[in-house]
């Protein structure tokens, strides 16, 4: 049985006290904890030993999901405002209320993480931090002893690439691929003030340091724009249809006017160590209608970034050729195409 190492926990009731909370700690002692559905494994697998754990599920302006006119409800759609706190379970009951196409990738994102038990309990700020993983991180403390650990912990070595200088782990958070595609930005609050950045900006392409927020800086809040004409879409690679990492995902976003593409996004997840937004391939769809030859170009586009290596399930060559069917999946999808027979064959893992 693995055991959690020893903690002190602190539940602060307002996100200034867990400012002040984060601010007084040792560097590199105090981590933060909402859901817990990822750190507390990690923890039992001496991944993460932090000496204090903060908990945010107290704090109630973390928990709150508002209209982009600042009311706390539900109708009608001119941006979303959503708590780092909030569960994915409430994420996807509220996406359903509003029923606008431009949200759906979030919401498919969002229901495909995990069980519903651990939706239930982990939150939308906690899968956007979602350490990244690999093979030879993901195991427990013996596993790592025994081939001297790795360069992501207790190491100087990544086995996946010996002669590698940074960590090649990968980055598995489902929600973020989608909210980079649809323009979104969050906000981090720390004890030098609350800034406001992009989600892709949040990101950066290490195994290690795979955030850019700063030490002592808790991310409160998740912004959707005004996603008005805007259509979207996740698709995702996983071993069990029912629960898995992903091993490659694609979050498609395109704004239609006059049945021509105005401006696309598509963005790669569990590829790299950060989420990859595409941009050649969104040049190649503007202006364009998506026929089937336009959707081809793109997805070409789409899949020449794409570098997964041999640190996750399935073959790396298998995932890579899979890159391009899963864009060309997305863009058909968006052009108005019933994809459900091809989803439903990804989830019983007929391809």
């Amino acid at each position: 049985m693995m055991r959690l190492p020893r903690f002190r926990f602190v539940a602060p009731d307002s996100l200034a006290e867990a400012v002040d909370v984060l601010a007084a700690a040792t560097p590199g002692d105090a981590q933060i904890v909402a859901g817990g559905t990822d750190l507390i494994p990690n923890m039992k697998r001496r991944q993460q030993t932090p000496g204090t754990l903060v908990g945010l599920r107290r704090i109630e302006e973390l928990r709150r999901i508002q209209n982009g006119d600042g009311l706390n409800r539900l109708d009608g759609f001119d941006g979303l405002t959503v708590g780092a706190g909030v569960t994915l379970t409430r994420l996807v009951h509220a996406l359903d209320a509003h029923r606008t196409p431009g949200v759906l990738a979030l919401r498919q994102a969002a229901v495909q993480v995990a069980t519903p038990q651990l939706r239930n309990m982990g939150t939308i700020g906690g899968n956007l931090c979602l350490d990244t993983r690999c093979n030879y991180y993901d195991q427990n403390y013996e596993w790592r002893k025994a081939i001297n650990f790795c360069m992501k912990k207790d190491g100087d070595i990544c086995w996946v690439a010996p002669s590698s200088r940074r960590c090649l782990a990968v980055s598995s958070t489902d929600t973020a691929p989608a909210l980079v595609s649809l323009g979104a930005s969050v906000t981090l609050a720390g004890a030098d003030g609350v800034r406001t950045i992009p989600v892709r900006a949040l990101y950066q392409n290490d195994g290690i340091a795979y955030l850019t927020r700063r030490p002592g800086e808790i991310l409160t809040t998740i912004c959707l724009p005004n996603l008005e004409g805007w259509r979207s879409t996740y698709w995702k690679l996983r071993r069990r249809g029912a629960f898995d990492f992903p091993v490659l995902s694609v979050a498609a976003a395109v704004k239609m006017v006059d049945g021509a593409v105005e401006e696309a996004r598509i963005v790669l997840g569990a590829v790299a160590s950060c989420p990859i937004e595409v941009t050649d391939a969104g040049t190649a769809l503007r202006g364009q209608r998506l026929t089937d030859e336009q959707i081809s170009i793109a997805a070409d586009c789409a899949a020449r970034p794409a570098k997964p290596m041999d640190n996750t399930d399935f073959s790396l060559v298998w995932r890579k050729r899979m890159m391009k069917t899963f864009v060309t999946y997305a863009l058909r999808e968006l052009r108005g195409d019933d994809m459900r027979s091809e989803r439903y064959r990804i989830a019983r893992r007929l391809l």
